[in-house]
């Protein structure tokens, strides 16, 4: 039976984050991914998504043929959060870091090292496989805009693990948000502060007291709500004609998020005609949450593949959202793993090479499940 070569995954993961991919520029990372798959006997290619983005690449889709009806879907992103060029990676005592003046990029080429590798280890083994599609995305970080722009063909799959979680590997995400964003404009009307304030009518005033009667923060176990900026460009003398505020709410219950978004969205009006002025409030979507229970087939399956690769298996909901939501919401069996990542999007991030070790055995586990046609 084919096991993950050690050598052959941390080499890979240490090339692909000294390979720059900030948000928008991930071609050079797909590049390399596009020619490890290809070697490894996939047919790669990339979608058209690119000019919709604005990256430097589409998404990168490359299918491995199997020998048995079945196709299981392996997910990460390519691209990575600021400060990411120029990553020095330095490996001591099992764990890897950065140099300390950028992040690692575990999140996610860690998800794509252990793909490519599980990928390698099955073209390589004699045994019945499944077909094994990988689909690399752009622009994850910033509003999964690239997992948004997959066609449902290239997305299409029986199963498809989602690498791109914290926490040790035999994590299981089972429910993640959706997660509302809006931008505001008050309007009010300017006057001279010093001479005629009476006059005026301050934005600032009405975003102000609009945030004030907000329920902000953890409003329960499944749902929060923030406000992330708020600005108004003006001079101290001049009552504020104008002030632009940010938002979000997000929740593991569908009809909770609602409600949230509906009193924030209250809050702002009312604020405005309190004070004599108006706001234009653009409200986006930006995805649909999902759950799954320990009893559905996805999570069994791969719950068993845990135990297989020597993992226990333990399920929990996330507060974040990821390309699972966007799967997920097209109807494909998705579920997201733990990689074990580490105080991600940090210079301080870190990442054990036995983790990823672990990550790349279970999804060959998760592979041979499928082959087989079985779970306990």
């Amino acid at each position: 039976m084919t096991t993950v070569d050690g050598a052959r995954l941390l080499e890979t993961f240490l090339d692909l984050v000294r390979i720059d991919s900030p948000t928008g520029f991930e071609g050079a990372c797909a590049r390399y991914c596009a020619d490890a798959l290809a070697s490894a006997g996939c047919t790669v290619r990339f979608d058209d998504s690119a000019p919709a983005t604005g990256s430097d690449t589409g998404n990168l889709i490359a299918v491995l043929p199997g020998t048995l009806p079945g196709t299981l879907g392996l997910s990460a992103h390519m691209d990575c959060v600021e400060p990411c060029r120029g990553v020095e990676p330095r490996v001591s005592d099992g764990v890897i870091v950065s140099a300390g003046d950028t992040v690692l990029g575990g999140d996610d080429k860690v998800g794509l090292a252990a793909a490519i590798e599980a990928i390698r280890c099955l073209a390589e083994s004699d045994g019945d496989r499944p077909e094994v599609k990988a689909i690399f995305t752009v622009q994850e970080e910033i509003g999964l805009h690239g997992a948004k722009q997959l066609a449902p063909a290239d997305a299409a799959c029986d199963l498809c693990l989602v690498l791109d979680a914290a926490g040790s590997p035999g994590g299981i995400v089972v429910g993640a948000p959706t997660h509302y964003t809006f931008k505001a404009r008050f309007n009010g009307k300017a006057a001279h502060a010093g001479v005629q304030p009476e006059l005026g009518i301050s934005a600032i005033h009405m975003a102000a007291d609009a945030i004030c009667r907000m329920e902000l923060g953890r409003l329960d176990e499944a749902t929060t709500a923030n406000i992330g900026s708020v600005r108004s460009d003006g001079a101290t003398n001049v009552v504020a004609a104008r002030c632009d505020l940010a938002g979000e709410c997000r929740s593991l219950v569908r009809e909770r998020v609602e409600a949230v978004r509906t009193a924030m969205d209250s809050a702002m009006k009312d604020a405005a005609s309190r004070y004599g002025g108006s706001v234009e409030i653009d409200w986006t979507l930006e995805y649909e949450g999902f759950s799954a229970g320990e009893d559905d087939p996805g999570v069994r399956l791969v719950s068993a593949a845990c135990r297989d690769a020597g993992l226990t298996p333990s399920l929990y909901t996330t507060g974040g959202g990821s390309d699972a939501n966007i799967l997920a919401a097209l109807g494909i069996d998705t579920v997201a793993l733990a990689c074990g990542m580490s105080d991600v999007h940090g210079t301080g991030e870190s990442l054990a090479i036995a983790d990823m070790e672990a990550l790349a055995e279970l999804v060959l586990a998760v592979a041979r499940r499928m082959a087989v046609g079985g779970t306990r």
